[in-house]
């Protein structure tokens, strides 16, 4: 879809798809990519075409029919609490590193989330995905339903009514999960396309995609960095919260840790590194805001800390950066 997008605007695709590890020729036969290679091919995208919100972009235009079985086994179910939770089953089928779970109670949340997948390196695929399952909610009870709330583990700090206007909703970033939530009496629509016969076959066909799959076991290091993530705004990245989140007393956790070789103290400095470069490409985004971003109580921390990461004051690198694309532009 995204290289369709490029090509519609006289982008060769061919550049940005070998720079995140990709070709035009794996994408024709629909070969199974990592999804770290998806998310780095939008946001190449998404900055060679100077559209921040591609991702969104999309969702609002893609064939809900190109996600093949997942589309139909959830089409042909009976209710939409039914097509939810056939596609929290069998979501893997079309996508490997996604995960989609269904909480059900005084609200239905459908939580998204990635495993073996670093988190923290995506915006644009996971407001992809979340745009794709409110449109797809809607296109199978036939109405505009609207979400009460919509939630994102990532930043955005601008075009906030933007963004509402298109999710219909009030909408979280720096939130503590990625997910949608509804009305729980939204559960019990029916289906405009039930077909128990077709569904039938569909969850027939859905098993058999299942088996085929491999076994996946994401990297211990990766669930830790993805349950970092989330509480770093919140200044709460303790070893002590992320063994809560995981399940594991912080001893188990600790035996885990070194169990893999890793450092918990590690771990959470690099991915405090990998976001504040990132975080410095915006130039919206002030350095308080940023330090704050990353946990840090103090901005001068941060600033300290960058310097060890890459010798440079936060704002010395931004300009760095700065410089950098003026000169590849020019």
């Amino acid at each position: 879809m995204a290289s369709t997008e490029l090509e519609r605007r006289n982008i060769d695709p061919a550049r940005l798809l070998a720079r995140a590890g990709l070709s035009a020729a794996a994408l024709d036969r629909r070969d199974r990519i990592s999804v770290v290679s998806q998310i780095e091919f939008l946001e190449l995208a998404a900055h060679e075409v100077g559209d921040d919100f591609f991702g969104f972009s999309l969702a609002e235009k893609v064939d809900l029919r190109e996600l093949s079985l997942l589309y139909y086994v959830a089409a042909s179910s009976n209710q939409l609490g039914d097509a939810l939770r056939r596609l929290e089953r069998y979501i893997c089928v079309g996508n490997e590193g996604l995960v989609a779970r269904i909480h059900t109670g005084t609200v239905c949340r459908v939580g998204l989330s990635y495993t073996g997948v670093p988190r923290h390196l995506d915006r644009h695929q996971m407001e992809f995905f979340t745009l794709v399952v409110l449109r797809l909610c809607r296109l199978l009870v036939g109405r505009m339903l609207v979400p009460i709330a919509v939630s994102f583990v990532h930043h955005r700090s601008d075009h906030l009514p933007r963004i509402r206007k298109l999710l219909s909703c009030e909408v979280e970033f720096d939130a503590h999960a990625d997910g949608l939530s509804f009305d729980a009496a939204s559960m019990d629509l029916p289906m405009v396309g039930a077909d128990p016969f077709l569904h039938e076959l569909m969850l027939k066909s859905c098993e058999e995609a299942m088996a085929l799959r491999a076994a996946n076991v994401s990297p211990f290091r990766t669930v830790v960095e993805n349950a970092i993530a989330p509480l770093l705004p919140h200044a709460e990245a303790q070893a002590k919260a992320v063994a809560e989140q995981l399940g594991l007393s912080e001893r188990t956790f600790a035996r885990r840790l070194a169990a893999a070789g890793l450092s918990f103290r590690e771990i959470l400095d690099e991915l405090r590194r990998d976001l504040a470069l990132r975080y410095l490409e915006e130039p919206k985004l002030q350095i308080s805001q940023i330090a704050w971003l990353l946990g840090f109580r103090q901005q001068s921390a941060f600033t300290h800390a960058c310097r060890r990461w890459t010798g440079k004051s936060p704002s010395e690198q931004r300009r760095g950066r700065d410089r950098g694309c003026a000169s590849i532009n020019g």
